[in-house]
């Protein structure tokens, strides 16, 4: 298990450095492997139709700036800074022209649509450290060794996260804990 690590980490800093050198190619490897983690770290940030685009201006980002991070092997947790750092700033933006909730105002024709929009407001309420790894678990559906991997903390800290927000998120559905 540890020599896989080992190996998918050189393969990692590998593409970041063909990137990095201009091979496109690469750089869509490293978008199909991060962009549903990015995705999932939007979501738990702003509203659904928001995310998309902000996942397309962190990935124009993160190639604009590739020849500026140093640690090739780092990419992921740089990645996830430029991405938090968007949701912020369309936060910070938001805030000036007061824009309509989108998931609000699109008709959702399904039951599911509801609930789907309820819990995700729902997990955009729960402390930061629980937001980004149940969205990444529950909407982009990576385990929490992928999670773990991708963002750079603990196999331990990742399902502490996901055990603690998922109790909390059960709380604030009603969901009671046996039956779940």
């Amino acid at each position: 298990m540890a020599e896989a690590r080992v190996r998918i980490a050189v393969d990692e800093s590998a593409l970041v450095a063909a990137a990095a050198a201009g091979d496109r190619d690469a750089f869509g490897r490293l978008y199909e492997r991060y962009a549903s983690m990015v995705h999932g770290v939007l979501l738990a940030r702003v509203q659904r139709a928001d995310a998309e685009d902000l996942m397309q201006e962190v990935f124009l980002s993160a190639m604009r700036r590739l020849g500026d991070l140093r640690d090739h092997a780092s990419f992921g947790g740089w990645l996830l800074s430029i991405a938090r750092n968007r949701a912020n700033d369309h936060h910070r933006k938001r805030r000036e022209t007061d824009e309509l909730d989108m998931d609000v105002v699109v008709d959702h024709n399904s039951t599911d649509a509801h609930e789907a929009v309820r819990v995700l407001a729902l997990l955009r309420a729960l402390p930061e450290a629980y937001r980004e790894p149940l969205a990444l678990r529950l909407v982009e559906g990576l385990t929490g060794p992928e999670i773990a991997e991708r963002t750079g903390m603990s196999h331990g800290s990742v399902r502490v996260n996901l055990h603690r927000g998922l109790q909390l998120l059960r709380e604030k559905l009603g969901v009671n804990h046996e039956r779940a």
